[in-house]
């Protein structure tokens, strides 16, 4: 069978047609064997052209690729900076990152964990926990402060640790495209968010060119040596030139992986697939497509939490519609997805009995409608609802007075509700100048039933207390963004942006009620071995951020590219913690309020903070030619300062890093090498009783090789084995005890150290 072809611009018509009415640019790129959906997407990108009088020299515009194609791009922050204009318009700003599959794929060679995909983005970095369960983070703001969607689906924390987070739910070579929208972005990305929203893309859908039905073919097999890792990857689609049926997916093994020294960094082993089935329709301006799939973890090992994931597995349906019209377009999706979880203790690591069973499911839509309102003017409004049920439970242990005779409930039917809506307005008043303004609001309805202990005794007292009160809260919020734009010639662009966003807590930070040190060591997702307590009285945060992007590139945007991005944020209502109060019969004792070289016990409670910041980014092309190839030198600089007004510094806030690579390219050659630079982290959170990590310098090499269908890749990530601790990695829980008379517990005081030298091997063929 052939294999599934790209159709290629049909620039001239497209030019023609962005003068037209939308209903004349259609019929005539139709006659020109581009379907109305393809030719709305690459003509218009719904962005209305803007007539002047005196027509000025600009640069040439960027089609945007067509929903025929999956196409994978110069690589972001891998092979090349984010492009720095959009045909987009506003709707992407300039210091939004995106990541290409191309790139996701190549970064599969040293990881299968998608988060750590963000960290190839400036400000971006990555909370450790599970071999593909990291937790994202962007100019300083992480965990649930990110909002994720993969194809539009939302997914709410299902575990108390956060040990299924949304991203764990793809494999990188899974991506087509994952974009990162920055605390400044318009209301039209989403709502309850404070930090960044991070949009998924997988499978989109191929159509042939030809006659008939013809197929495509991927499979990538890989082995890394540092946790003699092994997995495969594979893509299959089947189509004609307006049906297509897409699989993708993956498995990958790892056993525990070793720091430089030598030694095993225990509790790091995992085990994960990922698949899913797509099936898409084009017709006549109209694109659905529906998407089944699913996740199975039967284990994943955690260094910096108490226990370990010992069953994980999900499923979900998701429906996409795009249609183009006279007056605009029309997106509509939705979805529904759950999880079944069990945390315990994976052996011989950690050895003990102590089920802990989760239940979830989250369901949504999504509607969003584009009017071209004049050929200056956009407007968009839309329409979202999402809703998290919860259910978390902890059988009871035969024969132990402490976790028996009952269940321990920790959530009891925790439903979380939102309904949110918005609209924008984006005008292009010149050929140097845009605008976008947008109002949003969000409702949010959060409840739970009662609860109860394992027993009377140790857990009466709380559970009676947490009971007697109204469960029920509602928070309004009211959120805004504003952006200007100004690209005076075509070599420069500036853009200023405002922003309000607001976030609700999440089931665990208003609901988790016991105050028992146990129970209250299996909340959270720190990874810093402290224990959680929830807080009824919780308020959302609400942060203020302004950013200002500058970009200087030359008028072709492919020799050289430079942008900076200075940022401030001021978050009302921050949810912090506290040290907790004194409380008989609980872990809130005295010394708890004053312990600074132990774990302690907290609250969740509101403090106003302030984060400030800046971002670089850039490349230069240091030859192109036949002979020698291309030769392109990037580089990357990321810098925030998060603290309370009180004087706390915030929690887990990466220190200043930088990535300089060089990249070479010649025929079918393709190499790399990149120096990651991290520094001291030593402004650390005093609640918590962060510690401390040196600064550290990693080289990491790639090269790779594409023979017709067959390519091999081979990469040694830290080069020379430097040995170095993960300054968002979290506590050591596993390899340091201390022994007493009541048995060995975690040591205070020991950073999870990183992997130490790898060998990464990748062997992929297409038919």
């Amino acid at each position: 069978m052939q294999s599934i072809a790209q159709p290629g611009a049909r620039r001239s018509l497209l030019v023609t047609s962005a003068l037209l009415s939308p209903s004349m640019a259609l019929a005539l790129l139709s006659a020109a064997s581009l379907t109305p959906a393809t030719a709305y997407a690459q003509a218009s990108s719904v962005i209305p052209p803007v007539l002047v009088d005196a027509p000025k020299p600009r640069p040439k515009s960027r089609a945007v690729p067509s929903r025929r194609t999956t196409q994978r791009g110069p690589a972001v922050n891998a092979s090349n900076p984010v492009p720095l204009r959009s045909p987009e318009g506003l709707a992407v700003p300039a210091n939004t990152a995106t990541i290409s599959g191309e790139s996701a794929f190549s970064r599969g060679l040293g990881t299968s964990d998608s988060a750590s995909l963000i960290a190839d983005i400036p400000g971006g970095a990555v909370w450790g926990a599970g071999g593909v369960s990291s937790l994202p983070a962007i100019n300083g703001l992480g965990a649930d402060r990110i909002q994720v969607a993969i194809n539009s689906m939302l997914i709410s924390p299902a575990c108390p640790n956060e040990m299924n987070p949304p991203l764990s739910f793809v494999n990188p070579a899974m991506i087509a495209r994952m974009r990162a929208y920055l605390g400044v972005a318009p209301v039209s990305v989403g709502g309850d968010y404070i930090g960044g929203k991070i949009d998924v893309t997988t499978a989109p859908p191929q159509f042939a060119t030809g006659g008939g039905w013809q197929s495509s073919v991927m499979v990538s097999g890989f082995f890394r040596s540092i946790s003699n890792a092994y997995g495969v990857d594979a893509t299959a689609t089947l189509a004609n030139k307006d049906t297509s049926v897409t699989y993708t997916g993956g498995w990958v093994r790892a056993g525990d992986y070793k720091a430089a020294d030598g030694t095993k960094v225990k509790s790091t082993l995992y085990e994960t697939q990922n698949h899913a089935l797509s099936i898409s329709k084009e017709s006549f301006g109209n694109l659905f497509t529906v998407q089944v799939g699913g996740q199975f973890i039967p284990y994943q090992g955690y260094v910096n939490q108490y226990m370990d994931m010992v069953y994980n597995r999900s499923a979900y349906i998701n429906g996409r519609y795009e249609g183009v019209f006279d007056w605009g377009k029309l997106e509509a999706s939705g979805f529904y997805h759950q999880i079944r979880h069990t945390m315990g203790f994976i052996a011989p690591d950690k050895v003990s009995q102590m089920p802990m069973d989760t239940r979830a499911s989250d369901v949504g839509y999504a509607l969003k409608a584009t009017f071209a309102a004049s050929r200056q003017d956009l407007v968009r409004v839309g329409n979202e609802f999402y809703h998290n049920r919860l259910d978390d439970w902890w059988d009871p242990v035969a024969g132990s007075m402490m976790m028996g005779p009952n269940s321990f409930i920790n959530i009891n039917d925790g439903r979380r509700s939102r309904l949110g809506t918005f609209v924008e307005w984006e005008r292009r008043w010149d050929r140097e100048w845009t605008t976008l303004v947008g109002l949003r609001n969000d409702v949010v309805w959060m409840n739970t039933g009662n609860v109860q202990g394992y027993n009377a005794m140790m857990y009466g007292a709380d559970a009676a207390a947490f009971n007697a009160l109204d469960h029920a809260r509602t928070d309004i919020n009211l959120d805004g963004s504003a952006l200007v734009r100004y690209e005076p010639d075509q070599l420069s662009q500036f853009e200023l942006g405002f922003a309000r966003k607001t976030r609700s807590p999440n089931l665990y930070e208003r609901y988790a009620w016991s105050t028992s040190g146990m129970a209250m060591n299996m909340i959270g997702w720190f990874g810093d071995g402290n224990g959680y307590v929830g807080n009824l009285d919780l308020k959302p945060e609400k942060a203020h951020t302004a950013s200002f992007t500058a970009a200087w590139h030359d008028p072709a945007q492919k020799v050289w590219e430079f942008k900076v991005t200075p940022y401030y944020s001021y978050v009302q209502d921050y949810i912090d913690v506290d040290r907790c109060a004194i409380q008989m019969m609980s872990a809130c004792t005295a010394a708890n309020l004053t312990k600074t070289n132990d774990f302690v016990f907290l609250r969740f409670a509101n403090h106003d903070a302030w984060l400030y910041g800046v971002n670089l980014d850039g490349k230069l092309a240091l030859w192109d030619d036949p002979q020698y190839g291309r030769g392109v030198l990037r580089g990357q600089l990321g810098y925030v300062r998060g603290q309370r007004t009180d004087g706390v510094n915030l929690y887990h806030v990466m220190p200043i890093n930088a990535k300089l690579a060089f990249d070479h390219t010649l025929g079918g050659w393709n190499n790399g090498v990149e120096l990651q630079l991290v520094g001291s982290k030593d402004q650390v959170n005093q609640v918590h009783n962060e510690l401390t990590t040196p600064s550290y310098a990693l080289v990491n090499l790639r090269s790779g090789y594409q023979w017709q269908a067959v390519r091999v890749d081979f990469g040694v990530d830290n080069l020379f084995n430097q040995h170095y601790y993960l300054p968002l990695g979290g506590a050591d829980l596993v390899d340091y005890k201390v022994v007493s008379m009541m048995g060995s517990s975690p040591a205070y005081g020991y950073n999870v150290p990183g992997p130490g030298r790898s060998f990464n091997g990748r062997l992929t063929m297409k038919f």
